[in-house]
């Protein structure tokens, strides 16, 4: 059990935890010290000669101090990193990364080379800020929204200067999962998943599911998807790779995909285009304050008169999407659309766009706009009772009810894109496994 060596005992680690089973064994040995995770102790053996005693001796050395040297407040430097809450304000973000500079505050706020700070305050984004012991701003980097970049302010003296920097950003997959309870939203942000992905997710499921009307308390969704990080913080987020909803028991997949030809996709698990000709509704979050009829009131005219297009409320400002590539037919004033826009896709497809505040700076005739691309913004323009867009299909010119026409599909994977398909979504769809794993795990808890 235990090995001498002169009148030092050694134990194996065994031997020592067998000792530890029998205490009677210990106390013929004397004491032990017991040490965390030390794999072997020494026990010093009773002697009966009487030791001689300790004889101690006092030494007094004077010791030399280092000089002590004040820390000057303007060398001094902290850095501090802060994520965006959703209620910052410049003033209060900057406080919580400790700057304490009038000047600092009033540059971002005001400088038109530092103006992408104050327009892209996006809850999760972390900025990295190095302040003087008393609060000066040294330095403070902003990442920007679509890019693989900083904005970095920089006192040089008593001004500032921004500059956009590229920033080396690596790649990390996360899965999650939700419930929905009341929104969409709501339930990714319980479930910690950025808004930038909630909103893929609704563009991904958009032609099947309206997530205004559709939605239901219960429905369930998985979504693995990207992050990109700098130093090991969240820089932003990527795309979603794979995602699952379940709405109303019916079960949706999504799995991204490229083409030979550098085309990306999205594709069911049977390989089915998920990107359909035509997205069912051009705002992404709304709702129909007034559908297509034949005669109905007219808010403002107080007559009644067909209305052949589908209202959708929503606040002055948001944003307008393209339903599906085409071109810019007509963009301006026209009567009782107010500002209207006009696209034509292929066949013998148009959309109108009416009512808006205003039109995105590169739409204009003949320009080209790729399906969801936003093309201007809801407003109250012409004859409108409230804020809202409104909304027309048209087939050869004539209005039609696009809740009701059946619309077409998207060209299908040839048999050799799928079958590259095919092999590349496995990964995927154990990634989504783990993340129902994940949630049924967090119900239970």
């Amino acid at each position: 059990m235990f090995r001498q060596f002169g009148k030092v005992f050694v134990f194996s680690r065994p031997a020592f935890k067998n000792l530890l089973r029998h205490p009677w064994i210990l106390g013929g040995f004397g004491s032990v010290a017991l040490l965390g995770m030390v794999t072997a102790s020494a026990i010093v053996s009773h002697t009966d000669s009487v030791p001689e005693p300790v004889r101690t001796v006092t030494v007094l050395e004077q010791l030399v101090l280092p000089a002590v040297v004040p820390v000057d407040s303007g060398v001094g430097e902290f850095v501090r990193e802060e994520r965006i809450q959703r209620s910052d304000t410049l003033s209060s973000l900057l406080s919580r990364l400790g700057v304490k500079d009038p000047k600092a505050l009033a540059f971002i706020s005001y400088a038109p080379e530092a103006g992408v700070i104050a327009r892209q305050l996006r809850p999760g984004k972390t900025v990295t800020a190095k302040t003087g012991a008393d609060g000066r701003l040294a330095s403070l980097h902003f990442p920007i929204n679509g890019k693989d970049s900083m904005l970095v302010v920089e006192r040089k003296g008593d001004k500032f200067t921004a500059s956009e920097r590229e920033t080396p950003l690596s790649t990390r997959i996360h899965v999650n999962s939700g419930e929905i309870v009341s929104s969409l939203f709501g339930a990714t942000d319980e479930a910690g998943i950025p808004d930038v992905i909630a909103t893929q997710l609704a563009e991904i499921f958009g032609s099947d599911i309206d997530f205004y009307r559709d939605l239901r308390k219960g429905d369930k969704f998985s979504v693995v998807f990207e992050t990109l990080t700098h130093n090991g913080q969240y820089f932003r987020s990527g795309r979603i790779l794979a995602a699952e909803f379940i709405n109303s028991h019916k079960i949706y997949q999504a799995y991204w995909f490229q083409t030979e030809d550098g085309k990306e996709g999205y594709y069911s698990g049977e390989g089915k285009n998920l990107r359909k000709t035509f997205l069912k509704s051009p705002l992404e979050f709304s709702r129909v304050t007034s559908g297509f009829s034949n005669a109905r009131l007219h808010p403002v005219l107080q007559v009644m008169r067909g209305h052949r297009g589908v209202d959708y409320g929503a606040p002055v400002g948001t944003l307008v999407r393209a339903v599906a590539d085409g071109v810019v037919e007509f963009s301006g004033w026209q009567g009782g659309y107010g500002n209207l826009i006009v696209l034509r896709h292929q066949g013998s497809y148009s959309t109108a766009y009416g009512h808006m505040n205003g039109f995105a700076p590169e739409i204009r005739k003949g320009a080209r706009v790729n399906q969801g691309d936003t093309i201007g913004f809801v407003g109250q323009t012409g004859l409108a009772s409230g804020p809202h867009l409104h909304y027309e299909f048209r087939v050869n010119g004539e209005q039609i009810d696009p809740m009701a026409i059946a619309l077409p599909d998207p060209v299908p994977l040839d048999d050799a894109q799928l079958a590259r398909f095919k092999a590349a979504i496995p990964p995927l769809l154990s990634y989504l496994d783990l993340a129902r794993q994940a949630w049924m795990l967090a119900s239970i808890e």
